[in-house]
């Protein structure tokens, strides 16, 4: 089984990757969440995999709350992996995570972070198609290297581009990150089509259409800009940070029926 949480692509296409190729089951965090179901029975011989992306260098807060309580059913040692989709670093996000599962009383064997294109456009430029294009197909070949070593089962293996000063990173500027998550500055414009993507995509399940216009139930998200990037006409801002910016969605999200071009 491998478990995934994504909003603009990078972790599904790097779920989808590795599920085929190791022949598991994929399940979406954010579904799981919403629906309530936190049980899983373990096959004989089973991998267990967590991918996610890095939100300010740490696993957004709902992977490290899922993990947490996650109802494990296993017999022997079963092996566990973890892979962090990230911009230019991943700070101690692997790390974080690990400790998660300890208080699960599980133990992860193996991490590993792959560089992608960032989607978060509060801070950050999409790019241009040329350098997302590239970052994708490096990225590729970096998750290659990361079957190998998950299909042997590799212990005690990680293999994480964490950046300088990750420690302060992750334990001081997340926190400041996460408090800050609030759904207040984002607007929409007048090119919104009313075609309700924004709602349906939402992770954290807090946009509902009024008329026809998003609207934001909740103070707080978990912040994965999937409305802003995967928003068709983009017609959804985030205070004034992100008018300028491009938009970035992979294009495993691009080719789904009612995605953007």
């Amino acid at each position: 089984m491998i478990y995934y949480f994504s909003g603009t692509g990078n972790s599904y296409a790097v779920a989808k990757k590795l599920a085929e190729a190791l022949g598991e089951e994929l399940t979406d965090i954010a579904e799981a969440v919403k629906a309530g179901n936190y049980k899983h029975t373990m096959l004989q011989g089973e991998r267990l995999g967590f991918v996610f992306p890095v939100y300010a260098w740490a696993p957004p807060q709902t992977v490290t709350d899922f993990v947490k309580n996650l109802e494990l059913y296993y017999s022997g040692d079963p092996y566990l992996f973890a892979v962090c989709t990230c911009g230019s670093s991943a700070g101690e996000a692997i790390d974080l995570l690990g400790k998660a599962l300890q208080e699960n009383g599980l133990t992860l064997d193996s991490g590993f972070s792959v560089v992608m294109p960032d989607s978060f456009t509060v801070l950050f430029d999409a790019g241009t198609k040329a350098e997302q294009y590239a970052l994708l197909e490096k990225a590729d070949r970096t998750l290659d290297n990361i079957l190998r070593a998950i299909r042997l089962n590799w212990s005690n293996f990680f293999r994480v581009k964490k950046g300088r000063g990750a420690g302060v990173l992750s334990k001081i500027v997340n926190p400041a990150f996460r408090r800050g998550l609030k759904t207040k500055p984002f607007y929409v414009t007048e090119d919104c089509s009313h075609c309700g993507l924004c709602e349906r995509v939402c992770t954290s399940g807090c946009i509902r259409l009024t008329a026809g216009i998003p609207v934001w139930t909740e103070k707080r998200c978990n912040m994965c800009m999937a409305c802003v990037n995967r928003c068709p006409k983009m017609a959804i801002q985030y205070g004034k940070s992100t008018t300028k910016r491009g938009r970035y969605v992979h294009p495993i999200y691009q080719n789904r029926k009612g995605e953007s071009e």
